[in-house]
């Protein structure tokens, strides 16, 4: 079984960015589920600050858009189970 792909595009100092991380390492872990997970600055590519902006973090599983802004720990759960 390989890992679950998370990306999450984020910014430097970026307070809802941190939560968003730290939501999605402990749900994780709580859940067993191993994942991968790729932080992808926007603001080290032009194209990627224009398209994101302000609008960050926007959290990526398996290639699909799964959250903007707040990831709801209930959800992130069943999203995580159902990718595993």
């Amino acid at each position: 079984m390989s890992d679950v792909s998370v990306t999450v595009y984020t910014r430097e100092d970026c307070h809802l960015c941190e939560q968003a991380i730290g939501t999605i390492e402990q749900v994780a872990d709580d859940e067993g589920i191993a994942v991968a997970l790729d932080l992808v600055d926007v603001d080290e590519e032009p194209d990627l600050r224009e398209e994101y902006g302000e609008r960050v973090p926007y959290v990526f599983i398996e290639g699909s858009p799964a959250f903007k802004y707040h990831v709801d720990e209930r959800q992130l759960r069943e999203k995580l189970q159902q990718s595993s």
